[in-house]
């Protein structure tokens, strides 16, 4: 039969639990900080493209024909 958990004496702390590792604490932390990073990433290329397809609309909308972006040589 099993024997039934003692209670602490008085005076005495009772037995804690074991505390979890911290490093399980970092790396839960380390890849939330690279998922944000990623998603901040992919919010500003998006923002870019969207921006170019929008100004590229613009310009085809009014009627222009070169409406190409022209970049200086270098």
């Amino acid at each position: 039969m099993p024997e039934p958990e003692s209670k602490p004496e008085p005076g005495q702390k009772p037995k804690s639990s074991p505390k979890p590792q911290s490093g399980d604490n970092r790396r839960g932390a380390i890849a939330g900080l690279i998922i944000a990073i990623v998603i901040l990433g992919v919010g500003w290329w998006l923002a870019r493209d969207l921006t170019a397809a929008s100004k590229m609309q613009d310009c085809v909308m009014s009627g222009r024909r070169n409406c190409n972006v022209i970049e200086p040589a270098r």
